[in-house]
């Protein structure tokens, strides 16, 4: 009997039996945009699972955001922060997209959120360090494509859109 066979056979005896293998964890990461206001950030992403390795459970969520808006993120950079938003504000905005990663991918997510958190200030720049690149960032690391070149990083929904757009799959 070859192994394929033996391993087909096994699971559908574990099956009849009422067995299962376990569930094998991951973590998925969420790509969300919320509409033009008065609160940010406005690119952000949602990460939920489970680490395989430690069983740890990850429910948490970061985007990027200058720490005070004001017309001065106009004219150059400013201070900026790694920030969670609450819930309400997650549930009023729109998930694009998801992509489930492992947990060697879940780490190097974690350890760009921190490069971001921690980078010297000021570290916020409406042109060219703002929460449509904090998220572009953060879909090349989970293996998606994207436009660095996009025209879109002053529009959260139309950037995710666009790399919907390239990575087919997404849809």
């Amino acid at each position: 009997m070859t192994r394929g066979l033996r391993l087909i056979l096994l699971s559908l005896l574990m099956l009849c039996a009422g067995l299962t293998a376990p569930a094998r964890a991951e973590v998925v990461v969420s790509f969300y945009s919320h509409d033009f206001g008065d609160r940010f950030p406005h690119a952000f992403i949602v990460l939920k699972g489970k680490v395989d390795a430690t069983g740890e459970v990850i429910d948490a969520n970061y985007g990027f955001t200058a720490t005070s808006v004001s017309p001065a993120i106009l004219f150059g950079s400013v201070k900026g922060k790694v920030e969670s938003s609450e819930p309400d504000y997650i549930a009023k905005s729109d998930r694009q997209f998801d992509v489930a990663v492992d947990d060697a991918t879940y780490a190097r997510v974690m350890a760009k959120v921190a490069e971001w958190r921690d980078r010297e200030q000021p570290s916020y720049s409406l042109n060219k360090r703002n929460c449509v690149h904090f998220v572009m960032e953060l879909a090349e690391i989970v293996g998606l494509k994207v436009n660095r070149k996009s025209k879109l990083f002053k529009k959260p929904k139309s950037f995710l859109i666009e790399v919907k757009e390239l990575n087919p799959g997404l849809g």
